[in-house]
């Protein structure tokens, strides 16, 4: 008797797998029409992924200069939002063996500049622009703000030294070539304006024309900036021979690992004779989630625009919001 009815139960098994396998690729092609109808490309490839199942980790996560840049889909979901450009950082703690008196006190005579002093940075930009022309380039401004702030100078009620003012308009190419065993991922354009906001004969402000490349391998990423200084009237102009200082370009180069960051920045004049540079030595450790511990050395010519042709020896310790 049973043996009989094995063939039976088996042909029901089979009738009741197919059936839950048709319910099942129904619902596989129901949820694959959903994804289909989204507009925008990277919603679209979340959506298929958190439809069938292919986990977080299986997708290769946006290096440095994609999420910086959003160059590709999966970072391109912030659209005309304030996302960060440059370092953002306060150095409650800076020690200058070389503070620059001279500017101070062609203003105020027998002023004193204090060695030690605060120092932060503020720098975002914002997309105006996606896809130009449906090419792989985007349109962006983006501004800088960096102060020098006097704040243990309570005597004469904590002023601010200097704060250099830079807005930039950047057209930033997506790129994807090799050069020298690097990834080449952007190529910038643009224009750049420097100054610090005050009247003469403290009055600093350059204007600029630059193009910056960004470089990357693994965890080490090369952004090589270039400028070229739009000329003045000699009568407006309030930085003579900026060049011979700052010179005509800067290299950083950043290195990642484990949440901590360690920066490089060289920049030279590339003279012979009357040689002038600067360098910068930083290290960004981990706190908390957005918050990193910073520290930042800096020895050189033109640390501001105040200090343009004035070296400085500052070493500062505080803390910088972290977007790697």
């Amino acid at each position: 008797m049973n043996k009989d009815l094995l063939p039976g139960a088996g042909v029901l098994a089979l009738v009741l797998s197919l059936a839950a396998g048709g319910a099942a690729g129904a619902n596989r092609s129901d949820g694959w029409n959903e994804c289909a109808k989204i507009a925008d490309d990277a919603q679209r490839l979340r959506c298929f992924d958190d439809r069938f199942g292919r986990s977080p980790a299986e997708t290769e996560a946006p290096s440095y200069l994609s999420r910086l840049w959003e160059l590709d889909t999966e970072s391109r979901l912030r659209k005309f939002a304030i996302t960060p450009y440059r370092s953002n950082y306060i150095l409650p703690v800076t020690y200058n063996t070389t503070p620059n008196e001279g500017p101070i006190r062609e203003a105020e005579p027998g002023k004193e500049v204090k060695n030690h002093e605060v120092q932060f940075q503020i720098s975002f930009k914002i997309k105006l622009w996606q896809d130009i022309l449906d090419k792989e380039m985007d349109l962006w401004v983006a501004y800088t703000q960096r102060s020098f702030w006097q704040f243990y100078d309570f005597a004469d009620s904590s002023p601010f030294r200097e704060t250099d003012f830079e807005p930039e308009l950047l057209l930033n190419v997506r790129t994807n070539y090799h050069l020298l065993g690097l990834r080449g991922r952007t190529i910038q354009v643009g224009v750049d304006h420097q100054s610090n906001g005050r009247a003469k004969p403290q009055s600093r402000s350059w204007n600029r024309l630059v193009a910056n490349f960004g470089f990357e391998r693994d965890n080490v990423i090369l952004l090589l900036d270039t400028w070229y200084r739009i000329p003045e009237n000699e009568e407006d102009d309030d930085n003579p021979g900026i060049e011979k200082y700052l010179g005509y370009g800067q290299m950083n180069v950043f290195y990642l690992r484990k949440g901590h960051r360690f920066g490089l920045l060289i920049r030279n004049n590339l003279r012979l004779h009357d040689n002038k540079g600067a360098l910068q030595l930083e290290w960004s450790f981990p706190l908390i989630r957005w918050v990193s511990g910073y520290v930042q050395y800096f020895n050189g010519y033109g640390e501001s625009l105040l200090d343009t042709n004035a070296s400085a020896n500052r070493i500062g310790i505080g803390f910088i919001l972290k977007e790697w």
